[in-house]
C-alpha cells in the first residue's frame, strides 16, 4: 500500500469476494409479485374487517395461493410469497401467524395455526461462503395444532394428528398423533382422546 490507497495486486478480502458473489435469489418477475403482494397485504387484506375470511381467501388467491373454500386466515396474519401456500378445508391461521413461504407451505384440512405461530420455509446453507437460500418445503398434515408462538422451522413435516405445544421450536419432523413441547421440540406423549367427545 501506497499513500493510504490499496494495491490492486493485493488478494481480495474475504468479504469482498463474498461481496462479488451475492446475486438475488429471486427474479425480476417475484420481485414484482413480491412487491404487489406487500402493496395489498399492508392495506385491503390488513384493513379487512375480523370476518371477512372470503374477501381475503379471494385476496391470496388471486397471488396464486391455493386454499379450500372453508379455510379462515385473519388479518393480521403476515404471508410472504402466498403463491407457495395451500391451506386445507376447515383449517385456521390465528391473528399475527407468520407464513413465511419462500418454500412450499402445504397446510392439510381440520388444522390450526394459533397465534403467533411462525412457520418459515426458508433458510441459508451455512456450509457455503455464499449462504445462498435454501426454499425449503413444510409440510402439515391434516388434524394438526401449531399452538401459539410455536416455531416451524424448514423442511420439517408435522405429521397428522400431531400437537407442537405453545412457543415449542420444531426443526425435525413431528410424529402423527403425538403431543410436542419446548426448545428444540420433544415427544411428551401419545395424543389421546376423551371418550365422550
Amino acid at each position: 500500500m501506497t499513500g493510504g490507497r490499496s494495491d490492486s495486486s493485493q488478494p481480495a478480502s474475504g468479504e469482498d469476494v463474498l461481496a462479488s458473489r451475492r446475486i438475488s435469489p429471486y427474479s425480476t418477475t417475484e420481485k414484482i409479485k413480491r412487491l404487489l403482494w406487500g402493496c395489498v397485504q399492508a392495506t385491503l387484506f390488513r384493513a379487512s374487517f375480523h370476518n371477512w375470511y372470503g374477501f381475503r381467501r379471494a385476496l391470496l388467491r388471486a397471488f396464486g395461493a391455493s386454499l379450500a373454500p372453508t379455510a379462515n386466515v385473519r388479518r393480521t396474519v403476515l404471508i410472504e410469497c402466498p403463491w407457495n401456500l395451500s391451506v386445507g378445508a376447515e383449517s385456521s391461521i390465528g391473528d399475527r401467524a407468520i407464513l413465511y413461504c419462500l418454500g412450499p407451505v402445504q397446510i392439510g384440512s381440520r388444522t390450526t395455526v394459533s397465534q403467533g405461530a411462525h412457520l418459515c420455509a426458508g433458510t441459508h446453507d451455512h456450509r457455503r461462503a455464499s449462504m445462498p437460500l435454501v426454499r425449503a418445503t413444510i409440510s402439515i398434515g391434516d388434524d394438526v395444532w401449531i399452538a401459539a408462538d410455536a416455531f416451524v422451522g424448514p423442511g420439517v413435516t408435522v405429521g397428522t394428528g400431531a400437537i407442537l405445544g405453545a412457543r415449542g421450536v420444531a426443526m425435525r419432523d413431528l410424529a402423527p398423533w403425538r403431543i410436542y413441547a419446548g426448545n428444540p421440540a420433544v415427544s411428551v406423549r401419545e395424543r389421546a382422546f376423551d371418550a365422550r367427545s
